[in-house]
């Protein structure tokens, strides 16, 4: 039986008057990749966010492995120390170079010597084809590259667990292959992930699990198997009937 990795009970969120997550429940699995699909304003990016704790949930659990990390008096730092996240937007900080940007957190957050981290940092730009650029800025790589590179730095921690945002969504269509392979590797190498994604091929092929999110709620979830070729709910069959029309 594999591990429980992270748990959502009954988790609401809302932004003043409107209910962004309501009720949500899942678990996922060690190496398991889950894939959230739905259409913009669905509740799927909130939700990475309130996993990651840069959003505070109204009500509900979240259980990272054993630890509550939604009680009060858990520390925030600690818990994303835990968590590898990648954004839409590379957010790789712009003054610092290439390997400066991917050893950072296990500099800083996990006390690692330089060398070491450095090391690391080295040995995984290489597995990207970034060996290259190492020294270089952020601003000198290409879109494809920059996400790379902020990929790296999120798994040069080891973290539990990885949260992918729409990665491809800022890319040229031609640098999105280049990006998804390396989720594929991940994968292969057994990380656990939950993504976000509006790439309903790639949700197919590469997702153990597949999660269609509408209006702040799970409507139905499944193997891609199953909810990409017979799926049970009219919403979802409605979301999806988008990509294959015409």
């Amino acid at each position: 039986m594999s591990e429980t990795v992270l748990r959502l009970e009954g988790v609401h969120k809302s932004f003043g008057e409107t209910a962004v997550l309501q009720g949500i429940d899942l678990t996922v699995s060690s190496h398991e990749v889950v894939a959230l699909i739905g259409a913009s304003g669905s509740g799927k990016s909130t939700l990475l966010r309130t996993i990651n704790l840069l959003e505070r949930i109204d009500d509900g659990q979240i259980w990272l492995r054993d630890v509550d990390i939604t009680a009060p008096q858990l520390k925030h730092d600690a818990v994303r120390a835990r968590i590898g996240v990648v954004f839409q937007s590379f957010n790789l900080f712009p003054h610092l170079s290439v390997l400066d940007n991917v050893t950072l957190a296990s500099r800083h957050v996990l006390g690692i010597d330089r060398g070491a981290a450095e090391a690391r940092g080295r040995e995984l730009l290489s597995r990207v084809g970034l060996a290259d650029q190492a020294k270089s800025f952020p601003d000198r790589l290409s879109g494809g590259q920059q996400q790379r590179a902020a990929i790296v730095r999120a798994i040069a921690t080891n973290p539990e667990l990885l949260l992918l945002d729409e990665i491809t969504s800022a890319l040229d269509p031609e640098l999105v292959t280049e990006v998804l392979d390396l989720v594929r590797e991940l994968k292969t190498d057994g990380t656990t992930i939950i993504m976000a994604t509006h790439e309903m091929a790639f949700a197919r092929d590469v997702a153990d699990r597949v999660v269609f999110l509408d209006r702040g709620i799970v409507v139905e979830e499944g193997p891609p198997s199953q909810l990409f070729g017979s799926p049970r709910e009219a919403r979802t069959r409605a979301f999806l009937g988008r990509f294959t029309a015409g």
